[in-house]
């Protein structure tokens, strides 16, 4: 199982609670290493990111380590849509994400304005 699975897999929050399911990955615009899972939560058209260091995949299940109203409040993103600096600054900061460590210090280095993730493709 790859990461490329997890599409349509049930997302769990930390409190055990249902959150969504999977709808697709942000890749690093750079590297192409995932970045974000994209979640789709509730049958609406909105979806947000987690970030992908956090979460975990077992038997058609994603568990992220975040509580349902963190998830809930997250910023919108369209997961069709490469994210710039700028978004992805402000999910990381939803997050607790700062500019000095992981994804948060990777981003912060690059350009103003600058594409820092893409849609990853999707085996779902």
């Amino acid at each position: 199982m790859t990461e490329l699975d997890w599409a349509g897999y049930e997302v769990d929050a930390i409190d055990d609670r249902g959150v969504g399911r999977v709808d697709g990955l942000f890749v690093d615009a750079e590297d192409g290493h995932p970045a974000w899972m994209v979640v789709k939560p509730g049958r609406f058209g909105r979806e947000i990111a987690v970030p992908f260091s956090d979460c975990a995949a077992v038997v058609d299940r994603v568990w992220v380590p975040h509580s349902w109203r963190v998830l809930r409040a997250a910023p919108v993103v369209d997961r069709a849509r490469r994210l710039t600096r700028e978004q992805e600054l402000m999910v990381c900061a939803h997050y607790g994400i700062g500019p000095e460590r992981g994804r948060g210090a990777a981003v912060s280095q690059r350009p103003t304005g600058a594409v820092t993730a893409r849609p990853g493709a999707s085996s779902g």
